[in-house]
């Protein structure tokens, strides 16, 4: 646990009792703060109460005497409206911040020059941090990683020298976060997602871009440069003043990282040199993984990691469970869980990287639902649709991918397992992509591609990866 001293002797509420709320209102105890929790489920603050964390219903506290709000990231700060608690709290000028910015806060107090890497991006962000992570285990340093992926920040181990926190940011957190001040962050990219919680794109956009915008005057800013908005992004923050290093995974570049071939170069004054190689990597394929591949090496080379020390990190790397992981094969046939892709912009990455594929798709569906994706269409063999979005996906293949409806995620492996057994075909690929959300039939993307895991282990003749 990381205690939090900055709010020592002052009241705090916190509201969101799951892992992070849970996690920020015991390091403020830790740290000397007086703490009131609440949440919309009475079982929640039950919970928390038996865990020793004070509670009461925040309807009824004098919020004039509340130092700060803390906010679990799940809860609307801004849309569709702000949750009532916000409302409370802005009518009573207290400041709304969340986990994340109690951990920069304390950081600055307690330990400042310790290393601390933050990444975003609308996709790849979970592989990019577990895999910095990674390199930095070999390096010898001891990483912790946390955030977005996993484990609630405030639950890792205090920052300090020799330590290492890699620090996966959703735009929810980097929002409640207005002094988040990373060693180095990483921008990956930008593309439509969680409108519902941020308005429109640009204001999303403008979210992200607040991670980069943020890293310590010395530090630095990785950027990811192969679409618009976060191409911008990076200008911007290279005009004031920050150092800043392009990734570009489509184009040679003349300052910067960019990937040509299997390797990842790096450039600077119009002169260009390999740092590692990324090819053959199978918990690395596809072009996507190469920028997130190029972004871990940027933040390991800014931290003086050598480039031999990297490589063996790339290729030790075991991969992120649910995003392209290998679960299993039957013969020729190569079963991927791809779960975490809960967009087009996601899925299209897996697409791109495989031929003659069994897609497993659906879900709770997206703004713009899989149209964008049609470029990727020849490469499916057949599709079997899963969820909510199996009618509206079903109008969007009609015509140009086979397919059938299965419904649930063990109807469409038997179904797709059956089926590329007997396609005939050289690399048949089984792969859940749902491009969707998994609400509709999973609490969350995890337990839909353990679902599928299990249906995979459970075929016959499957040796599992």
């Amino acid at each position: 646990m990381i205690p939090v001293t900055t709010f020592a002797g002052r009241k705090v509420a916190v509201f969101g009792l799951r892992a992070s709320g849970l996690a920020s209102a015991s390091a403020l105890l830790a740290g000397g703060a007086d703490v009131v929790g609440y949440d919309d489920e009475a079982e929640k603050v039950a919970e928390a109460t038996a865990a020793g964390i004070p509670t009461a219903d925040l309807r009824h506290i004098d919020w004039s005497r509340i130092a700060a709000l803390v906010l679990a990231p799940g809860v609307p700060l801004t849309h569709p409206a702000p949750h009532w608690v916000v409302g409370l709290a802005r009518n009573a000028a207290v400041e709304v911040i969340g986990d994340i910015e109690l951990y920069c806060r304390e950081r600055r107090a307690s330990a400042p020059d310790a290393a601390f890497v933050a990444i975003t991006g609308t996709n790849g962000k979970s592989t990019t941090a577990a895999l910095t992570a990674h390199l930095f285990d070999v390096a010898g340093y001891e990483a912790e990683l946390g955030g977005n992926i996993g484990t609630a920040i405030l639950s890792l181990q205090p920052p300090g020298s020799g330590r290492v926190h890699v620090i996966e940011c959703s735009s929810f957190q980097i929002d409640l976060s207005p002094s988040l001040d990373p060693s180095v962050g990483i921008l990956l990219n930008v593309s439509e997602d969680h409108l519902d919680r941020h308005g429109s794109l640009a204001d999303y956009a403008a979210i992200k871009a607040r991670l980069v915008a943020g890293v310590q005057r010395d530090g630095t800013a990785i950027v990811g440069v192969d679409d618009n908005w976060s191409q911008a992004v990076a200008d911007r923050v290279e005009r004031e003043g920050k150092r800043v290093v392009r990734v570009s995974v489509r184009r040679p570049l003349p300052d910067g990282l960019y990937v040509e071939g299997d390797q990842v170069m790096r450039a600077a004054g119009g002169t260009a040199r390999p740092v590692v190689q990324i090819g053959g990597i199978g918990s690395l394929r596809g072009l996507h993984n190469a920028q997130n591949a190029a972004c871990s090496t940027g933040a390991a080379l800014a931290l003086g990691v050598a480039p031999d020390v990297i490589q063996r990190g790339l290729v030790s790397f075991p991969g992120l469970a649910h995003r392209m992981e290998q679960v299993g094969r039957k013969a020729n046939v190569l079963f991927v869980n791809d779960s975490k892709a809960t967009n087009a912009d996601a899925a299209a990455r897996a697409l791109a990287s495989f031929s003659d594929i069994f897609w497993i798709a659906g879900g709770k569906p997206k703004s713009g639902g899989i149209t964008p994706l049609a470029g990727y269409f020849p490469r499916i063999a057949k599709a079997y649709l899963i969820g909510e979005a199996a009618g509206e996906f079903a109008g969007t293949l009609q015509g140009k991918v086979a397919f059938v409806v299965a419904g649930t995620v063990e109807r469409a492996v038997e179904l797709a397992a059956l089926d590329a057994a007997a396609s005939g075909l050289k690399e048949p690929v089984v792969l859940l992509s749902p491009a969707c959300a998994s609400y509709d039939q999973f609490r969350n993307f995890e337990l839909r591609g353990a679902a599928f895991r299990d249906a995979v282990r459970k075929i016959e003749g499957v040796n599992p990866s």
